[in-house]
């Protein structure tokens, strides 16, 4: 890790000149410009007072960053197969039971079902990609078809059914996350 270089990023991220830096950690303009060229080296109580003057932590300083994957593909795809209820299921983004929502394709047969859920904290948004399901709601029956789009609190039992005669394709969001 080059910490000069890392420091004046910061430094810059702040718009803040190594004079205007240095006056806020009572040192020298001097002093910044070495230690941002690596000719010098901090002590660690000046480290921090640098750190504190730009925004941040000696913790978040040091913590390295992965960049975050935005784009995924079919390769990150994942799955599961219920030939029981008759449907597959896949996970579109990987880990995502870790963020705030769990997006998930499922491809209903038809005749098939996709499982009844007990109420849980959250919502799902859907949308139909293909075919034709009833969304059930408790003792509520919706019936939805390609292009439509449904949304629901899941307080009740739920699940989906594939009332068409080809395969139903549905995009699923959860949240939080619970597949």
């Amino acid at each position: 890790m080059d910490i000069g270089q890392k420091i004046k990023s910061l430094r810059l991220e702040n718009s803040l000149t190594q004079d205007e830096l240095a006056s806020r950690c009572e040192l020298t303009k001097g002093f910044i410009s070495q230690v941002e060229r690596d000719i010098t080296s901090p002590s660690i109580a000046t480290l921090i007072d640098i750190l504190e003057s730009l925004g941040t932590t000696l913790q978040e300083f040091f913590q390295e960053k992965t960049e975050e994957k935005i784009v995924f593909g079919s390769e990150d795809i994942f799955g599961t197969e219920n030939e029981e209820l008759k449907y597959k299921l896949n996970w579109l983004i990987p880990n995502a039971q870790k963020n705030d929502m769990e997006p998930i394709l499922i491809n209903i047969e038809p005749g098939g079902k996709f499982r009844e859920d007990e109420p849980h904290i959250g919502e799902e948004f859907g949308y139909v990609l293909s075919g034709s399901i009833m969304v059930n709601l408790g003792k509520k029956k919706h019936k939805a078809k390609k292009g439509d789009s449904f949304y629901y609190k899941c307080n009740l039992k739920h699940s989906i059914d594939n009332i068409g005669k080809s395969v139903a394709k549905v995009l699923l969001v959860s949240s939080p996350p619970y597949f």
